[in-house]
């Protein structure tokens, strides 16, 4: 039996109607499924291109996060203890507002959930060159923590491309997103220079002007999602779910309407009765925490065997080039043979990673090829798993689930980078390599109960 067909019982496991909200191809009478619809298609298709063109502007800001912020947060303080503040509270900021996100999006829809994210975001790098200006420490760290808003909205974007997609293309959809996230990775490191130029020009500290640039991108990538993202697509294929709810009988979902609390619980009894909805949940936040953990000591080590900050650079770049730019390949293969298949495919290219990174001895070409797989491998994980969670959850309680697994990505993957360091300064880089390989078993042991269950069903 092939892989794609192992998965088709187990897609209706532990999901209420899931023909109805579009876990299927079609409707139990043989009808397309409403996403089919061509009106449907058509808001799916600009749905799907507004979506990408704000993380193309917004992601800017993300990009800029990544490279300049602890430089800000060491130049605010004037030490270099404070230069891991920047990421910490990111971080923060991104795990803390994850499930608020969703909530907003829940009761509002998708227009006003990004919209604000990207709106908050703009204000805490507008906040970031006020504290620069006077120096505060307090307004730094208040900056970066609405700044990293900035991620989980760019991180919430890709499930808005799967509210409206046909159950078969559903992780394409979700993949063009993500990969519209390389452009702005891409040119929010080296807005630097330019940065630097329109700062002295407003008489501003230097490394200011990028966080400027990218409030402003973020600003408009906020206007952009308010303006034109209509019909809202969450709201549409709440409305058509239960649309067809209604038309087969079946009984509508109580989390549109449950408070944050009460959604909270719901999610966590979905994944308590529904397998593969868990299996999705756990391997995005393992894939993650595996991507951070390598990712975030691995300048580190190329740095103790004297490597200069151009090569490290470059070996950064490969890896974001892992992470995004082949997403969309990445979607197809999902859809083709099946999410289940794609994210094991991942864990192979963790577990390769992971050997060539451990074993590097200081060799550049290993540890770039190696960091190169952690980002490939995180994307199989991440564009695969998102789809699968996004099929495995009913219509009305996608939004909670979406928000709570952002928020025990980012929360875990927290916690991951912070025991990086001690880690590797006890076991070395092979050590740290062989623990994030370790952390592909859970996901690998998961998907065998879960093909096991899906077998027992055909039988």
């Amino acid at each position: 039996m092939s892989a794609p067909q192992q998965e088709k019982p187990a897609a209706t496991e532990g999901t209420a109607n899931t023909q109805a909200v579009g876990g299927g191809a079609g409707r139990p009478d043989g009808e397309p499924a409403w996403e089919a619809a061509t009106a449907v298609v058509r808001v799916q298709r600009r749905t799907v291109r507004l979506l990408s063109a704000a993380q193309v502007i917004g992601g800017v800001g993300v990009g800029v996060a990544s490279s300049l912020g602890s430089l800000l947060a060491e130049d605010v303080a004037q030490s270099e203890t404070y230069a891991g503040l920047a990421r910490t509270a990111m971080t923060a900021g991104a795990a803390l507002v994850g499930v608020p996100l969703a909530f907003l999006a829940q009761r509002r829809g998708r227009r006003a959930s990004l919209s604000a994210g990207w709106l908050t975001a703009a204000i805490g790098g507008f906040i970031l060159v006020g504290a620069a200006v006077v120096g505060s420490i307090s307004l730094l760290a208040l900056g970066m923590l609405l700044f990293g808003i900035g991620s989980a909205t760019n991180q919430q974007s890709r499930y808005a491309a799967a509210d409206l997609a046909e159950p078969h293309r559903r992780a394409r959809a979700l993949s063009v997103v993500v990969w519209s996230t390389t452009i702005g990775s891409v040119i929010g490191p080296n807005l630097a220079d330019p940065g630097a130029a329109i700062a002295t020009t407003l008489h501003l500290p230097p490394l200011t002007g990028a966080f400027l640039l990218s409030s402003i991108c973020m600003t408009a990538a906020s206007l952009l999602l308010w303006l034109w993202l209509r019909p809202d697509p969450l709201l549409l294929s709440r409305q058509r779910a239960q649309d067809e709810q209604a038309r087969t009988g079946g009984p509508r979902s109580p989390a549109a309407s449950a408070s944050m609390t009460g959604t909270l619980r719901l999610v966590g009894a979905h994944l308590r009765r529904a397998p593969r909805a868990a299996f999705a949940f756990l391997a995005v936040v393992l894939a993650h925490t595996v991507m951070v953990a390598v990712m975030t000591m691995t300048p580190v080590s190329m740095a103790r065997h004297g490597e200069t900050l151009t090569v490290v650079g470059i070996t950064i770049s490969g890896h974001l080039l892992g992470m995004y730019a082949f997403s969309p390949v990445v979607g197809w293969l999902a859809d083709r043979y099946g999410y289940l298949t794609t994210m094991l495919v991942g864990q192979a290219v963790f577990v390769a990673s992971a050997l060539l990174s451990g074993l590097s001895g200081g060799s550049v070409a290993m540890v770039m090829a190696g960091l190169f797989l952690l980002g490939l491998g995180w994307s199989f994980s991440l564009v695969a798993g998102s789809a699968m969670l996004s099929e495995a959850t009913p219509a009305g309680l996608r939004p909670g689930m979406q928000g709570a697994a952002d928020t025990a990505m980012n929360v875990v993957a927290a916690v991951g980078a912070s025991l990086s360091g001690p880690l590797m300064s006890g076991t070395g880089f092979g050590g740290l390599n062989a623990f994030a390989g370790i952390l592909v078993l859970p996901v690998v042991g998961f998907s065998f109960l879960l093909a096991r269950g899906g077998r027992r069903r055909t039988c």
